[in-house]
């Protein structure tokens, strides 16, 4: 949709006003530059981030992206020379590509808060219920989840390293993480071009097979060909995720209760996966320095397997504030990416929590544009 002059100033004056409330609340002002290196963000998400960002190619700088996002730019600038604990405030256009003509808006304004402070739970709430605050006059929906819970049960999982790494590299794709689970289960068979590879592979050497194909057309060598032949031989002959830790793990994907029944229910699950307690505990902590801001957690909502379609760089708490209206995107929305910050810190880390909020929504719930 096509915004009129007058529609752009008034979201801008709502953006500035929520940017002013970010910096008022103790956020220092930051700035990044809008055309971005595209070298980081692709080791972030592959080739994956191409659909979804502007590309360019610069004479002297090489490949850049239209800035697709704040959080991994100022992580940049953080772990560059930041000090910590710190909270930062930022404002400013976003570009995301589009296919669809009437898809979302392919460039919107954000106002965003970043916090890395080591009292993790505390930093957690303090931006949940920052936001909260900020946007309680418009009667949005809180959802909360855990990326880390999911990731803590997926890695206690007895079974082979090799599928523990495929699931945990498709959290953030739930179709594709429910159908290798439901093979790596036992309870779905694999394809039949995959059954009849395994059929062959059971006669016939990975080389020999690549040999009698011909010549290689494409980036894969042999060897790497022949190492995914291996890989798939392994794989055939590793035994199912046992049931019931596959039960399990398929109760945390339907979980969805509030926040404290959530919790005793992940506590009486705990002894059958005992690697899921940590991050539970640290649920729990959250929980109370979110009770100690005022956030009724007997009513708020959570579920284990909210912000898994959202960027792969959340690894813990997930939150989002969203309108009654389901076709409209969430008006915030943020998490907690620890992880991040070891990937670009070069050798440092810093426990790291942040969301955004999108001016334009606020725009239109609050009737100005």
């Amino acid at each position: 949709m096509m915004l009129s002059a007058s529609d752009r100033a008034a979201i801008r004056a709502v953006a500035d006003e929520l940017y002013g409330q970010l910096l008022a609340a103790g956020a220092v002002a930051v700035e990044t530059e809008i055309l971005q290196p595209a070298g980081p963000l692709l080791d972030l998400y592959g080739e994956d981030i191409r659909a979804r960002a502007y590309v360019t190619a610069d004479p002297t700088l090489g490949e850049m992206m239209l800035r697709p996002d704040f959080t991994v730019p100022v992580v940049e600038a953080h772990m560059r020379d930041g000090a910590e604990p710190a909270r930062y405030a930022y404002m400013g256009e976003v570009f995301r590509r589009q296919e669809d003509p009437d898809a979302r808006a392919r460039e919107y304004l954000q106002v965003g808060f970043e916090v890395f402070d080591r009292a993790a739970s505390e930093a957690d709430a303090e931006v949940f219920a920052l936001f909260s605050d900020l946007l309680a006059p418009l009667n949005l929906r809180p959802a909360t989840g855990d990326i880390g819970i999911l990731m803590a049960a997926v890695r206690g999982l007895s079974t082979s390293d090799r599928r523990k790494a495929a699931l945990l590299r498709h959290i953030w794709r739930p179709k594709r993480f429910r159908a290798l689970l439901d093979r790596f289960a036992g309870r779905a068979a694999p394809s039949p071009a995959r059954a009849a590879l395994l059929e062959r592979l059971k006669s016939d050497a990975p080389e020999a097979l690549i040999e009698a194909a011909g010549p290689l057309v494409g980036l894969r060598s042999a060897e790497d060909i022949a190492g995914r032949a291996a890989a798939l031989i392994e794989d055939a002959a590793t035994p199912p995720i046992a049931a019931t830790e596959a039960a399990l793990l398929y109760d945390l994907l339907t979980l969805q209760a509030p926040s404290l029944a959530a919790l005793a229910h992940l506590r009486g699950i705990a002894p059958m996966l005992p690697a899921i307690t940590p991050a539970i505990e640290r649920f729990a902590a959250r929980l109370e320095a979110l009770k100690a801001r005022g956030v009724n957690v007997e009513t708020l909502p959570f579920e284990a397997s909210h912000g898994r379609t959202t960027l792969e760089y959340y690894d813990g708490f997930v939150f989002t504030l969203a309108a009654a209206d389901p076709a409209l995107p969430a008006v915030a929305s943020g998490g907690r990416y620890d992880a991040l910050t070891a990937h670009l810190g070069q050798g440092g880390s810093i426990p790291a929590v942040g969301g955004i909020i999108r001016p334009e929504l606020v725009a239109r719930l609050k009737g100005a544009i």
